[in-house]
Parts: structure tokens; C-alpha cells; sequence
């Protein structure tokens, strides 16, 4: 019974030291090797093979990068306003050495670090400008922990605010002001429309007036260039009719024709002059017919010999 015990026992014992002889370190991972509580290797992705009971593997640290909830805390403003922020910090192991004897625990070290920088960033700006500027204070954080991780073998890749969570009384007053500002907003969109429409009013009296002028202009220089041409065949005709009378005289016995047209013109208006009057004037010497049908031969007897 007794053999059986001590068969068992060392069985056990080989089988741990085969297990403290022979490592496999898994893909982006690294193990820190201390021989007789020293610093001896670090041992990457792959097989290795240790001094079993002198070799111990002391820390075990991941190469992936993590990404780390920084707890919410309690922030004061420029302002003196009081805020809950919380966010993520991403971090990277890039020295395993740095990272297990530079810092005692460098996951809790960077993210204290990280709530007191966030802290000293929220206290530079006012509440306001804490929502603008996110990516500021984000760069701030962010630079302060690169530089202060060096030491620690970790690189600090990125920092992300998740949340500002101002008191409820801040709430309900930011509220009321963004009520009033769309309000505000509103009203001056109104009004620009209005004036955008009277403008447009205004222009389409103004382009209607243009067109009335400018019609009213084209009808006028219609109605003189019909008149100009009315007055030109006018003066064409009575100018043709001229010519044809001219002509007559020159003929035989034309002055004779003439002269009987005349009388019959003087006869004809002094019958007109007798229906629309009731007093008739008779002229003295009714032989003033005869004188003036004279009269007119002889004028046109001495135009045809000046023509001659």
C-alpha cells in the first residue's frame, strides 16, 4: 500500500515538472521568466523549455490591444458645475519588461491617471464648451497619458469620453435654452421668408412695370410710325394727285377744264353753305363768279408759258 502511495506521488511530481519544464506561450502574449527570483528571460509566442523548480514564470501579459471602462466620476467645470463623466481608455503592452517591474499594477495606474487628467481637462473649460469640445479634451487626455506611460511599457492609443451627465437642474435649464433658441431660430426663419417674399413681390411689380412701359413704348412708336407712314402716303397722293392736275392743264383746253372745275367747287361749297344756315349770304355782285373763273384761267395761262 505504502509503494502504491509513493508510486503516485512521484508520478505527480514528474508530471508537474514536465509542466514547469516545457511553456507554450499563446499568439500575442509574452511570459516573464525569473530564475531564483530574478529577472532571467521574456518568452514570446511559441515552445520553451525551462529549468524546472529555478525558472518560474512570474507575469503574464497580453500584446492585444485592450480597451478599459474608466468609472464615472465627479468633474467641476470653469463654471463651477458640477458633472458626471465616464469614458474608455485603449492601451497596449509594447515592453513586457517595463510593464511587469515599471509599475506595480499598470491597468489601475492608467486609469487613475486618466480620472485625474480627465478631472484637470474638465476644470479648464465651461459646461458649455465641454460638450463642443470633446475632441480637445480627448487629445488632452490622451497626450498627458502617452508621456506618462512611457516608464510603464504601455502605450495609451486612444481615450474616448462616453458620457457628461450634468445635474438634473442644468438639464432642465439647457433644455429651456435650446427650447428658446429653436423658438428664436423659428421666428427669424419666419421673418426671412416674409422678407423674401416681399422682395420677391417687389420685383415682380417692378418687372410687370417694365413690361407695361415697355409695351406702352412699342405701341406708341407703332402708332407714329403708322401716322409718319399715313402722313407720307398722304402727302404721296395729294403730291400724285398735283402731278396728274399739272399734267391736264398742259393738254389742249385744260386751262378751259380747270377753270370749270373751280366754279363747279365755288358753286358746290356755296350750295353747302346754304342747307346748313338758316341766313343765307348772298354775295353782291353775283358776276364774282364769272371774274374769278377769269381770274384762274389767267394764272394758269401764265404758269404754262413760265413753264415753256
Amino acid at each position: 500500500m505504502g509503494g502504491v502511495i509513493f508510486g503516485g506521488l512521484l508520478l505527480l511530481l514528474v508530471i508537474i515538472t514536465l509542466f514547469k519544464t516545457a511553456r507554450v506561450v499563446p499568439n500575442k502574449e509574452a511570459f516573464i521568466v525569473e530564475r531564483l527570483g530574478k529577472y532571467s528571460k521574456t518568452l514570446e509566442a511559441g515552445f520553451h523549455i525551462l529549468f524546472p523548480w529555478i525558472d518560474v514564470v512570474r507575469y503574464r501579459h497580453t500584446l492585444k490591444e485592450q480597451a478599459i471602462d474608466v468609472p464615472s466620476q465627479l468633474c467641476i467645470t470653469k463654471d463651477n458645475i458640477q458633472v458626471e463623466v465616464d469614458g474608455v481608455l485603449y492601451i497596449k503592452v509594447i515592453d513586457p519588461y517595463k510593464a511587469s517591474y515599471g509599475v506595480d499594477n499598470y491597468l489601475f495606474a492608467t486609469i487613475q491617471l486618466a480620472q485625474t487628467t480627465m478631472r484637470s481637462e474638465m476644470g479648464k473649460l465651461d459646461l458649455d464648451k465641454t460638450f463642443e469640445e470633446r475632441d480637445t479634451i480627448n487629445a488632452g487626455i490622451l497626450k498627458v497619458l502617452d508621456e506618462a506611460t512611457i516608464p510603464w511599457g504601455v502605450k495609451v492609443t486612444r481615450y474616448e469620453i462616453r458620457n457628461i451627465n450634468p445635474p438634473q437642474s442644468i438639464k432642465d435649464a439647457m433644455e429651456k435654452q435650446m427650447r428658446a433658441e429653436r423658438e428664436k431660430r423659428a421666428v427669424i426663419a419666419e421673418s426671412e421668408g416674409e422678407r423674401q417674399a416681399k422682395i420677391n413681390r417687389s420685383e415682380g411689380d417692378k418687372q410687370e412695370a417694365i413690361q407695361k412701359s415697355e409695351g406702352e413704348k412699342q405701341r406708341k412708336i407703332n402708332e407714329a410710325e403708322g401716322r409718319a407712314q399715313e402722313i407720307l402716303k398722304v402727302a404721296q397722293a395729294t403730291a400724285e394727285g398735283i402731278r396728274i392736275v399739272a399734267n391736264a392743264i398742259n393738254v389742249e383746253k385744260g386751262n378751259e377744264a380747270v377753270a370749270l372745275k373751280l366754279a363747279e367747287q365755288y358753286i358746290t361749297e356755296f350750295g353747302k353753305l346754304a342747307k346748313t344756315n338758316n341766313t343765307m349770304i348772298i354775295p353782291s355782285n353775283l358776276s364774282d363768279i364769272g371774274s374769278l373763273i377769269s381770274s384762274m384761267t389767267n394764272i394758269i395761262s401764265e404758269i404754262n408759258k413760265g413753264k415753256k
